[in-house]
Order: C-alpha cells, then sequence, then structure tokens
C-alpha cells in the first residue's frame, strides 16, 4: 500500500491560508485553490498557494492573491512572490495555468472576491500584472477557472465561474435567517441558500493580449445564476473538441457540449450528469474527468455537501452518464464529509486509476453537535477495484492531522515517477503529502508542447498502450477545486517495461504515433517533430527482474 508523507514545513511551505477562525460570512468558507507550475522551465515543479483574506483586511487593502514557492536544489521551496511581482491584493480564491500568448511560459490567472488577476510570465519567474490591459479583471465573487481552446484556433481562451453576489457593505447577520443561516439548530454563516447567485464568463483569446466576453454569444451565460464553484473542460465525447462541466453548489451542474461552431449546448440534464441519482440537487465544489474503468470515455468526479455522498458519474457513452456512486462504494464513506479538492490519479502505478478527496466543513460551529461530521475532516483515498468499485484505504493517511481543507493538486513535484499531492488547509499552512516508496511498477510521464495547438497543449490528449492496458488522459488547466495539477501526464504502467504505442491527438486534430518506448523516463513530444527530450526517472526501490 502506497505511503504518503507530509512533508511541507520540513521543505519550506509555510505561508498561512488566512481565514477569520468562526467563518461568520460565506466568503470566509469558500478559499481556496493550489496549483503546480514550472514557472521557470527547469524541469521541477514549483507551488502556489491562494492566501484568502478577512472581512477586516480585505477593507484595508486585501492581501495578495497567492504565494509562489520555487523549488531549489535539495527539494527545498522558497517563497518568491514578492520577486516574482505577484503583488495584487484582493480576497484569493482560485487559480490556474496556461501560456495564452504562446511564448513557451506558463502564465498565471487567479480569481477571486472584488477581483481577478492575470499574471504573464517573463521568464524567470517573473510576473507582471496585465489584468486590466487583458480586460480580465471579472469583478463580484469569482470561483473557478479553466483554460481551454474552445474553437481550435490555436490560442487558449478562458472559462470563470462565478458564486454569489456578496456586498460587503451590507453583510449577512450571523445566524439571523432560520432558513438559510442555521444547521441542525445552531447558528452558522448565511448561504449560499438565498441569496442571489453571480453569472459566469467566458472570454475568448484574441490573440493580441486581449479577450473578448464571448458568454452570451457562445451560449453559456448562466441565466439561471447557479452558485459556480469547480470547473473542467474535457472531451466527454470523443469528438475532439474540448467541452464544459460546471459543478453548481445547492443547483443543477452544467454540462456544455461544443457545437465545433463557438457555440455550446447545456445538455447536462438530458445526460444525466446535473444530479444525483434519485433526482437531487447537491452542494457540488470538486470536479475530475477519468477513465477509470479502461473504456475509452472519460467519466466524471464531483464532491459534495456533508450528507450527499461524492458522485461519481459513469460515462456511458452516446452522451449518456449513469450516477453510480453506490455500486462503485463511495457512497457509503463520503457521505458524513464535505468534499472538495479531488482527482483520478494512480497512486500506485498499476495502470488503474485511483481516488482522492480533501474534505472540511464549513462551520466550524459544527463541533458543538453531537455525532455531527466535525470541522475538522480526513483525507479520503479510494483505490481502483478494477471491476468498477473502490476500496476505501483512508487508513493509510491516518497519521495525516484533520484539517478543513479545500484545494487539492497533483504531480509528480520531486519528479521520482509518482504522483504527490499538495493541499490547501483553510487558516493554516499548507499539506505537502510526498509519495514514498512504492514497489516494482512502473511508470511515465509525458511533457506536450504544442506548435500549431496552444504551445502547453491544454486539451491534447494521449492514448498509451503497454502490454494489455489501453489507457488516456488529456492535458487540462484547472480542475479539482479552483486548483491546477501538474500538466505533464502521468501514467502507470504496471509489469510493463516498455509502451508499444503512445497515441496524441493534438488540440489542432492532428494526431501522431510513437512505438516502442522505454518506461521510467520524463518525455517531452513536440507537435510534428516526435520525441525532442527524455530524462530517466529513478528506478523503483523494489523491482523484481
Amino acid at each position: 500500500m502506497p505511503r504518503f508523507q507530509d512533508v511541507a514545513k520540513e521543505v519550506g511551505l509555510t505561508v498561512p491560508h488566512i481565514s477569520s477562525p468562526e467563518k461568520k460570512y460565506i466568503v470566509e468558507s469558500m478559499s481556496g485553490g493550489v496549483g503546480l507550475i514550472d514557472c521557470d522551465n527547469d524541469g521541477k515543479l514549483d507551488v502556489m498557494t491562494v492566501n484568502g483574506s478577512t472581512i477586516e483586511r480585505f477593507r484595508q487593502g486585501g492581501d495578495p492573491l497567492i504565494t509562489l514557492y520555487h523549488q531549489d536544489p535539495g527539494f527545498k521551496f522558497s517563497d518568491i512572490t514578492q520577486a516574482a511581482g505577484l503583488t495584487r491584493k484582493g480576497w484569493g480564491m482560485g487559480l490556474a495555468v496556461a501560456d495564452y500568448d504562446n511564448d513557451g511560459l506558463p502564465d498565471i490567472y487567479v480569481t477571486g472576491f472584488g477581483g481577478n488577476a492575470l499574471y504573464h510570465n517573463l521568464g524567470g519567474c517573473r510576473f507582471e500584472d496585465v489584468t486590466d490591459k487583458a480586460g480580465l479583471a471579472v469583478g463580484g465573487f469569482s470561483t473557478g477557472a479553466a483554460w481551454a481552446d474552445y474553437d481550435r484556433d490555436g490560442r487558449v481562451d478562458l472559462y470563470v465561474s462565478r458564486y454569489i453576489h456578496f456586498d460587503m457593505n451590507h453583510l449577512p447577520t450571523f445566524g439571523s435567517d432560520e432558513k438559510n443561516c442555521r444547521f441542525k439548530g445552531i447558528l452558522v454563516q448565511c448561504g449560499p441558500w438565498g441569496m442571489l447567485g453571480e453569472s459566469d464568463f467566458l472570454f475568448h483569446n484574441r490573440g493580441d493580449g486581449t479577450f473578448e466576453d464571448v458568454t452570451k454569444k457562445a451560449a453559456v451565460e448562466d441565466t439561471n445564476r447557479y452558485y459556480g464553484l469547480g470547473v473542467i473542460w474535457g472531451d466527454y465525447d470523443n469528438d475532439g473538441w474540448p467541452d464544459l462541466y460546471v459543478a453548481n453548489d445547492a443547483g443543477p451542474n452544467y454540462l456544455y457540449h461544443n457545437k465545433h461552431d463557438g457555440t455550446f449546448e447545456e445538455v447536462g440534464m438530458l445526460s444525466g450528469i446535473a444530479l444525483s441519482g434519485d433526482g437531487l440537487e447537491q452542494g457540488s465544489m470538486g470536479v475530475d474527468w477519468g477513465d477509470y474503468l479502461h473504456e475509452g470515455r472519460p467519466s466524471m468526479l464531483v464532491t459534495n455537501f456533508t450528507e450527499q455522498p461524492d458522485t461519481l458519474y459513469h460515462n456511458l457513452g452516446k452522451s449518456t452518464f449513469s450516477d453510480v456512486s453506490m455500486p462503485a462504494k463511495l457512497t457509503q464513506p463520503t457521505w458524513p464529509f464535505v468534499g472538495w479538492g479531488t482527482a483520478f490519479f494512480d497512486m500506485d502505478n498499476d495502470g488503474w486509476l485511483d481516488i482522492f478527496v480533501a474534505n472540511g466543513h464549513v462551520y466550524p460551529q459544527v463541533d458543538s453537535i453531537a455525532a455531527s461530521a466535525p470541522y475538522r475532516q480526513p483525507i479520503q483515498l479510494f483505490r481502483n477495484g478494477r471491476d468498477g468499485t473502490f476500496e476505501d484505504v483512508s487508513s493509510t493517511l491516518s497519521e495525516i492531522p484533520p484539517q478543513s481543507r479545500r484545494g487539492a493538486a497533483f504531480g509528480d513535484i520531486n519528479n521520482d515517477g509518482n504522483v504527490d499531492v499538495v493541499l490547501l488547509n483553510l487558516g493554516a499552512p499548507p499539506t505537502l503529502l510526498l509519495k514514498e516508496g512504492g514497489n516494482s511498477n512502473y511508470r511515465v510521464l509525458f511533457k506536450l508542447v504544442g506548435t500549431i495547438s496552444n504551445k502547453m497543449a491544454i486539451g491534447a490528449r494521449v492514448t498509451v498502450k503497454a502490454g494489455q492496458l489501453v489507457q488516456f488522459s488529456e492535458v487540462r488547466s484547472g480542475g479539482s477545486y479552483l486548483s491546477q495539477n501538474d500538466t505533464r501526464l502521468h501514467f502507470g504502467l504496471g509489469p510493463e517495461a516498455k509502451i508499444s504505442e503512445v497515441e496524441i491527438r493534438w488540440p489542432s486534430g492532428k494526431i501522431e504515433l510513437v512505438k516502442d518506448l522505454p518506461a521510467d523516463n520524463i518525455y517531452t513530444l513536440v507537435e510534428g517533430e516526435g520525441m525532442k527530450d527524455k530524462i530517466a526517472l529513478p528506478s523503483p526501490a523494489v523491482r523484481h527482474n
């Protein structure tokens, strides 16, 4: 069984997220995301955490939206936020990474309450605040962000979800409304029930450093004003065009099908992915796509509020989904908790996707309720049973203290071939779960570079064939809960030392094949040019000949 150790403190991830202890207002409960970025292209992942704020601090100008840690030699991290120029202040919520101007350097978009930020990478982990010039300040209560080239013009576009209308000058009175500010009889923060929602946005990349608001034109206007949180792009129907899924808190979720003409059709209800299997609206937060059964189709995982299990929507093909949370054995273990950051990821490199869920309540006051799930909650880990079920192996993380967590980002942070996890802890420094040791399974990572497609190849799909196993993944910007994973694609290969074929379907639509690659490497694949670089991964501690 894989072991994870929290090494955040010893490696230098020490800046606490800012949040008031009482959580009297909903804005204090929703931050924030975490992210992974290689900001200087040195081949090592750097770490970003969203900072949050408080009512008092926000009224005085707010806090820097994010903290950026550079990975230094010896696997230590240093806080370079100020030197990097990431100085815009506000109330940070989430983040997403993409190279919006195709200059080969990853840029950062940060969402927040009261204003967002676009940071253009100048090289060497130095950034310029181009928010206003680009037209992406947005305003309101922005939460999720995700980049994708929805019209396949070679430039990534940006979707931003927004949550509720929150007026800093007219704060709701804690515990006042019997219906919307109480939980199991105790006084709590108000909302989101009873509050007005805010619309979402889609911005089209003009290619000159500015963006056009095409929300209405593209038919993704969110006229219902649902409370948007996690957002993720993914090609659920395998037609080569990115579709969009939006998790809404306390309302039906959206699935926007890409019509290939710059517009979308909202098909969430029709396809069975908007509500729970028994037709209930859920408090949805975190999202991820993954082909957990090797069927060649991505299914959807959504984390939800307490007493609503996290939902696994199995992709049945023909643009329909089925809620299989109960038969997958996810209902009972996830029911008590409030789920946030999440992923399908291969924790043991056996070639089968496992599930990770970060939990944490929104009301500190629940600790006064007998038999209630506590405010600080455990992390959950589910191992793929290879038959559509998942085994709860959360006990392997029992040494990691419970926290009220939000964002989770996944990637191979120390380049050892294993997926590690960064977690945001409300009002505390982050957690960095480093995967330790392990088994003899082989693995591989792919970094993709677009030439006709967008430079970071966001939206590309890689299909790997090794032995009898065929698996795929897509390069994504955004996802989980308001977070950013490693954009390199990781595949566990089990006992297979060799990959017979790699198929890359680039966002441009171009398909390329690479054959006969040895496992245990990080490969760089360039559109139209094939393999450009490989870096050997260390051999696992245990390997049988």
